[in-house]
């Protein structure tokens, strides 16, 4: 038999959801089959799949020696620690990911990535040990593409992560980017209403209308500066999907700069689409772990791409 003590980074979490990630290769069927014949219990009596673990309960599991022989993953220990940190307190950190770095692990192990470049950092001001959590990891709130710059949310335990996603899901967490456009635009500034939908080959397609399987995007946008055949343009995301403002400018016929998998025209030296998250503002109201940061605004004070679009003619 084997006891955990369910902490506060597994609190709040329904009993088969808890197992899944404490136990990755119990299978779900024979999870199941144990809680009913109450081969795993709680404060040593029978529990449901669906109750909820409160922090300093116990959980008995009367189970094969197997299922708790999961290797500890100590891969992020294998990049680099260093992080362009912009805040940061005991609950979050936001970081501005450079340009050309993934946000997640990749299939290689040692692939230097932000989310482990995250975990090192903590592991080394002692903020995370893998060896003493039963469930958790330190994690993204969301993420932009690899080779987009900018403000990258993160959650150091389970309480921020789960605030901070649900006032992500509510829109109360406004995100604001800058780029480089091709073309000269007919209007300073317009809220767009358009469909999204991303296939198998990783390209978003758009469409102007509803349409099965297309889900509505939005942004606000406004020109901060208009040259002959570029411009530098603020998006304000007021949804989430994938490679959304890229695929929205180059619909409306200005694709990004560099961005030549949406159209953009190819330059004598390679460039990524030059697009920045620069800017994050915290707007809920309501009392939770996260309420220091409610009116905060974060910003970057550096944006690279402003000195590209400056050289441009």
């Amino acid at each position: 038999m084997r006891e955990i003590v369910i902490g506060k980074n597994d609190c709040d979490q329904r009993v088969d959801k808890f197992l899944s990630k404490a136990l990755p290769t119990l299978p779900k069927s024979l999870m199941y089959k144990a809680i009913r014949n109450k081969k795993i219990k709680v404060n040593r009596k029978r529990c449901e799949i669906s109750q909820r673990l409160q922090e300093g309960d116990t959980m008995q599991l009367f189970l094969a020696e197997e299922f708790f022989m999961t290797q500890i993953d100590t891969a992020f220990l294998k990049v680099p620690s260093e992080l362009d940190i912009v805040y940061e307190d005991e609950n979050l950190l936001i970081v501005n990911k450079a340009k050309g770095l993934l946000a997640h692990r990749d299939q290689k192990v040692g692939q230097d990535n932000l989310m482990d470049r995250i975990l090192h950092y903590l592991y080394i001001h002692k903020e995370y040990d893998p060896r003493m959590e039963n469930s958790f990891i330190p994690a993204l709130c969301h993420r932009i593409d690899r080779n987009t710059q900018g403000l990258v949310i993160a959650a150091k335990n389970a309480a921020s992560l789960r605030a901070m996603n649900a006032h992500i899901k509510q829109r109360e967490v406004r995100k604001k980017y800058v780029c480089i456009a091709q073309g000269v635009f007919d209007k300073r500034q317009e809220h767009v209403l358009l469909y999204h939908c991303k296939t198998k080959d990783n390209v978003a397609h758009i469409l102007p209308y509803p349409k099965e399987g297309y889900k509505p995007i939005e942004i606000n946008y406004q020109i901060k500066e208009q040259k002959k055949q570029y411009a530098l343009v603020e998006v304000e995301l007021l949804s989430g999907k994938s490679h959304q403002i890229r695929a929205m400018l180059a619909y409306l016929s200005h694709p990004l700069y560099g961005d030549v998998k949406y159209g953009a025209k190819h330059t004598a030296a390679k460039h990524y689409q030059m697009l920045c998250a620069y800017r994050i503002e915290f707007v809920w109201k309501q009392e939770d772990v996260l309420a220091n940061m409610r009116g905060r605004v974060i910003e970057l004070d550096k944006i690279d791409l402003i000195d590209t679009f400056h050289a441009l003619k």
